[in-house]
């Protein structure tokens, strides 16, 4: 028997503004046994978690105009049980720890696949993670645009996700802001022997 079974009577909720994205791993899920609803706003995420209790909630960092950190806490207080995974295609350290913060159990970077969803919702299905488990440092320092990056998504995440007041705090113009957070996270490239 499969450990990484889920449950019966209670759906997984996945709540993503990208349509394509929210029905191809909704039908990933289904065919790995759960029952799936999806929102793609914040609004209609809640009216969902009311109605239907779900077990798992898959979470994605921007909803449109919203930010999904502030989702976390509101779906808990509906459903105190409930797991939350957030995902992103926006993938920083501060980010990561912010989500763990607010009570998401875990945290994974698009592009990602079903099985690594599966594994994140029902591996150590026992409770949240705890906020001081130490986090891993790399082996080498990081590149300096991934240290920028870093940075930004940290001052973002203090400010709310407030653009205006993360530029003058960072002491950059809100357009140039604007572009670097459109850009999805510096790559590292591999180091070549």
């Amino acid at each position: 028997m499969n450990d990484l079974t889920p449950p019966t009577g209670r759906p997984l909720l996945i709540v993503d503004d990208d349509p394509t994205f929210a029905r191809v791993l909704g039908r990933a899920l289904t065919s790995r046994g759960f029952e799936v609803i999806s929102a793609d706003n914040a609004d209609d995420a809640r009216a969902l978690t009311r109605r239907h209790q779900p077990r798992y909630c898959v979470l994605d960092l921007k909803l449109g105009d919203e930010n999904g950190l502030r989702l976390i806490p509101e779906l808990q207080s509906l459903v105190p049980d409930i797991r939350v995974l957030l995902l992103t295609g926006y993938a920083s350290i501060a980010t990561a720890v912010e989500a763990i913060k607010r009570g998401a159990h875990d945290y994974l970077a698009k592009p990602v696949d079903a099985d690594a969803v599966v594994r994140a919702l029902l591996d150590g299905d026992g409770g949240p993670a705890d906020v001081d488990d130490p986090v891993d440092a790399p082996d080498a320092p990081l590149p300096l645009r991934r240290l920028e990056w870093e940075h930004i998504q940290r001052v973002l995440t203090e400010c709310e996700g407030n653009i205006s007041e993360t530029a003058r705090r960072l002491g950059m113009h809100r357009r140039t802001l604007q572009r670097k957070l459109s850009k999805h996270p510096v790559r590292e490239r591999p180091e070549e022997n």
